[in-house]
């Protein structure tokens, strides 16, 4: 017996669908290449992703997860850091196996279904469209498409009503501690997958209603 049956399913989308990792490290270290800052590796920019792009700056500048740099040379590095993004977008992401098994698994099932990611809308669309995955989602709500983004709720509340779908009805596929605090503020159950983006940390320690290490595994988590 399944042990969800919603009526809207919502994913996350780096970390949970997509390793865009790659991308990233290409365009952080460009970023501190052309302010004259030393490389960072890709092991720390993987513990870094997770909270938006302006943060991932900050924690870049300062090579420190907790870092906050002067706000100047967050501005200055900003716009850096996006144009060369925009040019490694995509070129090296990889989407996690299982994933594709996962949502066709969902669309079988007739469940409406969304994008909700803290990346920002000029890179989620394309990122999207280049790994395939975009024609999976009637709605894609980015990281600047509300004037909040995860860990509130609001992306998530915003995306039953957009369904008309209760909360309660409504269930989120993520890999972080922003994921959990947000489906757990909107009323939503949340799955939670093992190899996602969560700054080193367990993600079983955030106590999510289930955790799986690949998305072929909802075939006996979700149903109707």
């Amino acid at each position: 017996m399944a042990r969800f049956t919603p009526r809207m399913v919502l994913f996350d989308l780096d970390g949970t669908l997509v390793d865009s990792v790659p991308d990233l490290h290409v365009a952080v270290n460009a970023m501190q290449a052309e302010l004259g800052n030393p490389e960072r590796a890709e092991a720390d920019v993987r513990n870094w992703v997770g909270n938006g792009i302006e943060r991932l700056v900050e924690r870049a500048l300062t090579n420190d997860l907790h870092g906050k740099p002067d706000p100047a040379e967050v501005e200055r590095a900003l716009p850096v850091f996006k144009h060369h993004y925009a040019e490694s977008n995509g070129q090296h992401s990889k989407v996690f196996d299982g994933v594709v098994e996962g949502l066709e698994l969902v669309k079988a099932l007739s469940l409406s279904m969304g994008c909700v990611t803290n990346k920002a809308s000029a890179f989620t669309l394309p990122l999207l469209e280049q790994t395939g995955l975009k024609d999976y989602f009637e709605v894609v709500i980015s990281g600047d498409s509300l004037p909040l983004k995860k860990p509130d709720p609001a992306p998530l509340i915003y995306s039953a009503g957009w369904f008309h779908v209760h909360p309660s009805e409504a269930l989120m596929i993520g890999d972080s501690i922003s994921d959990v605090k947000a489906a757990r503020a909107a009323g939503f159950s949340i799955v939670c997958m093992t190899y996602g983006y969560n700054h080193g940390e367990d993600i079983r320690d955030y106590d999510p209603d289930a955790v799986i290490d690949s998305m072929t595994e909802l075939a006996g988590l979700v149903g109707r």
